[in-house]
This record gives structure tokens, C-alpha cells and sequence, in this order.
């Protein structure tokens, strides 16, 4: 089972890269974002490699870091999510973001991939969110400001919510609402009220 690849990038197509190693070219298909950050033609690279073997054929689906790769095989366990699609959601929704999409319940994320409609969504949001409540949020980006952890429990709490439902009736997306509120009550500290919440959430979204 091949894990990992080093060798020279001779190709970079939309959805796949041509990886030389020592005279032989594997066919790795990948997210934008590794495509986007692996290298240029001719340069050396290393990817991770999550090997899918078939009667018909092996696939081999590369990722830049640990991260990626964690996510992809977490959005495999999806019912109706194929490797396909882990790659289109990783496409449009790096890893980063979406634990916080997740945990926030955001379908409208999921459904800018590829092959992904309101109902499979739906159901990528729900399997998923037990899995992501066990996560540290730490190395999400919950805002363009930072990266401070959150509690995933956060919506459960009833001026984090009102809060959270304001801001999205100002037209925001629940994402980014949820991170705003996410940010406001680690920096406000216990018990903040709904109105320091939200002008908390809309001082931070009119400075990212």
C-alpha cells in the first residue's frame, strides 16, 4: 500500500498531478488546495498518499499535510460520499474550515462542491458532527483575525444562539457567524450578554 510519494512534478492538471518517481509517473489526484501549494513543473515534492484499490483499477489521492488527509478519509465514512467528493468539499472547503463549518451545521459550505446537493449535506453535517465534537478546535480558522479554539457546544447556549441567529438575519453565513461568536466569548469571558456578543461579532467581521 503506497503512503507517501517523492519525486518531481512533471504535470499539474485541474484535478490530478503527475508525480515522477526515480523514472515512473504516478497519477495522483487532488484537492485545489494541495494542487495549489504543491509546486510548480519540475520542482521536487512530497505528498501523502491515501491508496483506494478496485478490481478495475488503483487510485491514489494525494495530500500536502496530515490534516488534509485526516479529513478525507473522515468524509469517506459518509454514507454516499465518495473519494470524489472528499476532494471537491476539500476544493472549495480546506481543512481548517471545516470543523468550524461542521460544528456550526453549515450545509451552504458543503453544497459549493461538486456533486454535493442539499440532501447529502445535510446528511455530511450530521454523521459528522459527533466526530467533530471531539476535535480541538485549536487549529481551525474561526475567524480571519486568528485561530482560537472554540468549543464546538458553543450554538448551545441561548445568547450564543440569538447572537449566532442575529447575525446570520444581518446577512451573514452561519460559518462566519459562528466563529465571530465562537472569538467573542473567549475574549469576553463567562456569561456575556446578547448585545456584548453581538457587537463583539460585527467589530471583529468589519475589521477581517
Amino acid at each position: 500500500m503506497i503512503a507517501q510519494l517523492s519525486g518531481n512534478i512533471v504535470h499539474i492538471g485541474i484535478k490530478e498531478l503527475i508525480l515522477d518517481v526515480n523514472g515512473v509517473g504516478y497519477l495522483v489526484s487532488a484537492s485545489t488546495s494541495t494542487l495549489s501549494r504543491v509546486g510548480q513543473i519540475g520542482e521536487y515534492t512530497q505528498l501523502l498518499i491515501d491508496t483506494h484499490v478496485r478490481e478495475d483499477q488503483i487510485s491514489l489521492f494525494g495530500f500536502i499535510d496530515q490534516e488534509e488527509k485526516d479529513w478525507f478519509k473522515r468524509l469517506c465514512t459518509v454514507q454516499g460520499v465518495g473519494a470524489k467528493v472528499c476532494l471537491a468539499i476539500l476544493s472549495v472547503a480546506p481543512a481548517e474550515q471545516l470543523i468550524i463549518a461542521i460544528a456550526a451545521q453549515d450545509k451552504a459550505v458543503f453544497t459549493r462542491a461538486e456533486g454535493v446537493g442539499p440532501k447529502l449535506a445535510t446528511r455530511i453535517v450530521t454523521e459528522l458532527k459527533d466526530k467533530v465534537a471531539k476535535l480541538e478546535l485549536g487549529n481551525a480558522k474561526l475567524s480571519p483575525k486568528g485561530t482560537n479554539a472554540v468549543n464546538t457546544t458553543i450554538a448551545s447556549n441561548s445568547n450564543n444562539g440569538d447572537a449566532i441567529s442575529a447575525l446570520i438575519n444581518l446577512g451573514y453565513g452561519r460559518t462566519e457567524a459562528f466563529s465571530a461568536v465562537g472569538e467573542a466569548t473567549k475574549e469576553i469571558g463567562d456569561n456575556p450578554s446578547i448585545e456584548q456578543l453581538i457587537q463583539h461579532s460585527l467589530k471583529s467581521l468589519s475589521t477581517a
